[in-house]
């Protein structure tokens, strides 16, 4: 599944640093989230598609190294993205 422009962009917009950013982390991990949850929902209904499970193990090991490396370089950052996103637990201090 290729994502649509429309898509592709809102996520973008919600997610960016600045105007003309697609490429940092918060962006990246962002296109992941979403590219896993589609995966997610069709390894749900296709339980014998290998191939797709390999992709999927790929990205999310991708997406655990860039918020591993977010989390060192930008912690405040990480902890946004994280929240915003919805991918763990909050901690309680």
């Amino acid at each position: 599944m290729a994502l649509d422009k429309d898509k592709k962009t809102e996520i973008i917009n919600s997610t960016h640093r600045h105007d003309k950013d697609t490429g940092s982390p918060e962006v990246q991990v962002a296109l992941l989230t979403n590219r896993i949850t589609y995966l997610t929902d069709h390894l749900r209904t296709h339980k014998h598609d290998n191939s797709s499970r390999r992709g999927l193990l790929k990205l999310v090991g991708s997406r655990r190294r860039l918020l591993a490396y977010l989390n060192r370089t930008d912690p405040k950052a990480y902890n946004e993205l994280v929240s915003k996103l919805g991918l763990r637990k909050a901690k309680s201090a």
